[in-house]
């Protein structure tokens, strides 16, 4: 950040009064610009055994396969992000069920929150920001074309979790990116 969003003079990175971090300060105006973690809300769009997959049409990770998810809009609920999300990529309307997945991912500043639904017909196609949309079993799963860790984590625990007929809550944090990467799990809640 260069300029006060507030008056456009120049900001300097400095500590607060009262804090504990680096933040963007304005000289002039004196205010305070915090940054905040972006928050991505997404489904696990469910038929019988089988989940809805997007494959991007869009950066990054272009061709991969993912769940539906994107940056929640200012105004809006994780719910309704979801949903809407779902809809956008896959022109597909779902039942939110639940909360699935909590997932960290500090380096790159993003809070997952992925929600169990269930498909409410078969209605679907691809979006503007997506190539092609499929169905697909645990076995079908495009493991290796697959965008995201988090989209990795999600369908495990799914399919584990559908597998016992019982859903938790998953948390966990990712540390890292690709192969090098660490999941730390967080404390698990049963429904």
């Amino acid at each position: 950040m260069n300029f006060c969003s507030a008056c456009g003079a120049q900001v300097a990175q400095k500590i607060p009064p009262g804090d504990n971090r680096l933040r963007y300060v304005c000289d002039a105006c004196h205010v305070i610009h915090y940054q905040n973690p972006k928050i991505v809300a997404g489904c696990i769009p469910a038929w019988e055994d089988k989940v809805l997959l997007c494959k991007r049409a869009i950066e990054p990770r272009y061709g991969y396969w993912t769940l539906p998810a994107g940056f929640m809009e200012l105004d809006e609920t994780s719910h309704a992000a979801a949903v809407r999300e779902t809809l956008e990529e896959a022109n597909a309307k779902v039942e939110i069920l639940n909360l699935f997945a909590i997932f960290n991912l500090p380096e790159v500043s993003q809070v997952y929150m992925i929600f169990n639904s269930n498909l409410l017909d078969l209605n679907f196609s691809a979006g503007a920001e997506s190539q092609e949309v499929s169905l697909f079993s645990e076995d079908e799963i495009p493991w290796d074309e697959l965008a995201f860790l988090t989209i990795r984590y999600s369908l495990k625990f799914f399919f584990e979790d559908q597998k016992k007929q019982s859903y938790q809550l998953h948390t966990g944090d990712i540390i890292g990116r690709g192969a090098n990467h660490r999941f730390l799990t967080g404390p698990k809640t049963r429904y």
